[in-house]
């Protein structure tokens, strides 16, 4: 069936029947469309004042036993950073969107880009990683809102979910047959008979989850850095174990929540990379290309962070890639080389608009 709709309420609805029981939001541009629809789609919809009180609902309603969401853009996003560290430490699930604009600051509210990905990488105080889901077309509203829910119950973690603003803005023909059956996540806690201990991990380095509403166990939560058993111990052996043990956890279990889209055709020596709504430029670069006897390979990883080993494997393959990114400094470039770029390595960018498919098509041609 052939419908009007866009990304918000394709996210909002899968949210919703991922498991996701609480929004609480602060009204931002170009966030807007996601605040307005979960008010009427989520069991319990709260207004908050501001994105601190938002962030701070939002670990509350997670410590009780909810799985709350949020959607933000980066000035409400910049607000929250210190109470998502806190949900890091406290290792509280949530989902947080944010949807991308023109920055620095508050920039242009009305006009999409692709500038925040650097800013998630090293947003944790320690330089440890949340994972970081990347919508890169219409159906990953749907599929990849029930993994970050899903993600986020697993690793009892925040997660952050990244698009833009034309992704969520966007108005466009979608047939809702090709959306798959979403079933809500298996909530389980702790019910063993034994003293529970709040840090205490199993193989995968992940721990039990208790709300504070127990009548049967004391549960201590805390964002000071701590042993298993939630008690402060300042620096010590056990109390450090347990602060490298969370981010063990966010990469032990990569592979459950790794995400991304790969179309190698056979002696392609040009890769075209990106990530975000820019993939939908990559993608029709590339139909051009083969279509017209150049053959190229495209890479769209849809898990950004933390940044998984097989991406470097994928990109290496190739005689020459080519990043196309919605920002001025190559972002997933910038996360792959750090400061030494090979020459082999080739950049499309653009601020304040979208990459053009045929921007893409010029410098393939520039390479062989």
């Amino acid at each position: 069936m052939q419908a009007l709709t866009d990304g918000s309420r394709l996210m909002t609805e899968s949210l919703v029947r991922s498991g996701a029981d609480v929004f609480i939001g602060y009204p931002i541009t170009p966030a807007n469309n996601l605040y307005a629809y979960s008010k009427n789609r989520f069991k319990t919809f709260l207004a908050a004042p501001d994105e601190i009180t938002t962030m701070q609902w939002m670990c509350g309603f997670s410590i009780a036993g909810h799985l709350p969401v949020t959607a933000t853009s980066f000035p409400g996003f910049s607000l929250m950073m210190e109470s998502i560290n806190m949900a890091y430490m406290m290792e509280l699930p949530m989902v947080i969107v944010l949807v991308q604009r023109l920055g620095p600051s508050t920039g242009t509210a009305t006009c999409g880009a692709q500038g925040d990905l650097t800013l998630l990488e090293g947003m944790l105080s320690g330089g440890y990683n949340l994972p970081v889901l990347a919508t890169s077309k219409a159906n990953d509203c749907w599929t990849l809102a029930e993994k970050a829910v899903k993600t986020a119950n697993k690793l009892r973690s925040p997660v952050v979910f990244l698009t833009s603003k034309e992704e969520m803005m966007t108005q466009f023909s979608f047939d809702l047959g090709l959306l798959e059956e979403i079933s809500p996540v298996k909530r389980t806690f702790y019910s063993s008979d034994e003293t529970y201990y709040p840090y205490k991990r199993d193989e995968n380095a992940i721990p039990a989850f208790l709300p504070v509403s127990s009548n049967k166990h004391q549960v201590r939560i805390t964002a000071s850095t701590h042993n298993e058993q939630g008690i402060l111990e300042g620096i010590s052996e056990a109390a450090l174990k347990n602060t490298l043990m969370i981010s063990e956890k966010i990469e032990k279990n990569l592979g459950s929540y790794l995400d991304y889209e790969l179309d190698e055709k056979e002696d392609a020596e040009i890769l075209l990379v990106s990530w975000g709504v820019t993939a939908n430029a990559v993608r029709e670069a590339a139909r051009e290309l083969n279509n017209s006897g150049k053959t190229v390979s495209t890479f769209i990883p849809k898990t950004l962070l933390p940044l998984a080993d097989v991406y470097v494997d994928i990109i290496t393959k190739y005689k020459h890639i080519v990043f196309a990114e919605e920002n001025h400094n190559s972002q997933l470039k910038k996360l792959i080389y750090g400061a030494r770029v090979p020459s082999n390595v080739h950049c499309v960018n653009k601020i304040g608009r979208m990459i053009d498919p045929m921007e893409i098509i010029e410098e393939v041609k520039k390479h062989g």
